[in-house]
């Protein structure tokens, strides 16, 4: 019998229990039709009783939603989306909520950043296209640092996971378990390996937003000269050296 049914067959009698301590004569015995209060309060309990175990039923075979295929991810909403379904596994909750919290802070930044050079340069100028270009870019490797975790946590299984500090671990040989162990460990680093990169680009995000702020005039070709730049040019090669 699953977990889930047994669940349900307790919730069963828990209903049961309360009702005959409710209405039997030894107990508290309400009686519907012995007077107008007892049988509003009789009515209510047996409603209640029933509303309990409808929703009951519901919650146990109500099925848990499938991770978004991480192929079919395109847009900012699709990334928040497909993490929320991790933040109910334990192991991964606040690497998850961290995650959430970077997604939120790259639109805002981008949002800043378009105003400002919106501000500085038209649309149209050189100036203005190469930091657009550089902005985008640093954005896809932010966003490419999130498709990559949740293809790793496509194949995390919490239950195995769970089972290595359980009972049943002491049932495997050590260098099994250490195994296992190093496997699982694996999912946990690579996901904050790619947490760092990605507050790695926020960090510079805010360099550039600040350096632009700084400057007061300067040409097209003075751009790949500032130190933010070159930082994050840098950054996106590394990332396409380690990805390819």
């Amino acid at each position: 019998m699953g977990m889930k049914y047994i669940k349900l067959l307790g919730i069963t009698l828990g209903v049961i229990i309360v009702n005959i301590v409710l209405f039997s004569p030894g107990f508290i015995d309400l009686s519907i039709g012995a007077s107008a209060l007892s049988t509003a309060f009789g009515i209510t309990f047996l409603l209640a009783s029933v509303l309990v175990l409808i929703y009951s039923v519901y919650i146990v075979n109500a099925k848990t939603p499938a991770a978004v295929p991480v192929k079919q991810i395109q847009t900012h909403d699709d990334y928040v989306n497909a993490l929320q379904y991790y933040k109910k596994v334990k192991a991964l909750e606040a690497d998850i909520s961290f995650a959430l919290n970077q997604l939120d802070r790259i639109a805002r930044k981008k949002y800043k950043l378009v105003g400002v050079l919106t501000q500085r340069f038209d649309p149209s100028e050189l100036s203005y296209k190469k930091f657009m270009s550089t902005v985008q870019a640093v954005e896809n490797v932010f966003y490419l640092n999130l498709k990559s975790t949740l293809n790793r946590l496509g194949a995390f299984d919490e239950s195995e996971f769970k089972s290595l500090s359980g009972s049943k671990a002491s049932q495997l040989p050590p260098e099994l378990l250490q195994e296992r162990k190093q496997i699982y460990n694996e999912y946990l680093t690579f996901t904050k390996n790619s947490l760092a990169t990605n507050e790695e680009i926020l960090l510079k995000l805010d360099k550039l937003l600040l350096e632009i702020s700084r400057l007061d005039s300067f040409e097209a070709g003075d751009i790949e000269k500032m130190p933010c730049m070159q930082e994050i040019d840098l950054l996106i090669n590394q990332t396409k050296y380690y990805k390819n």
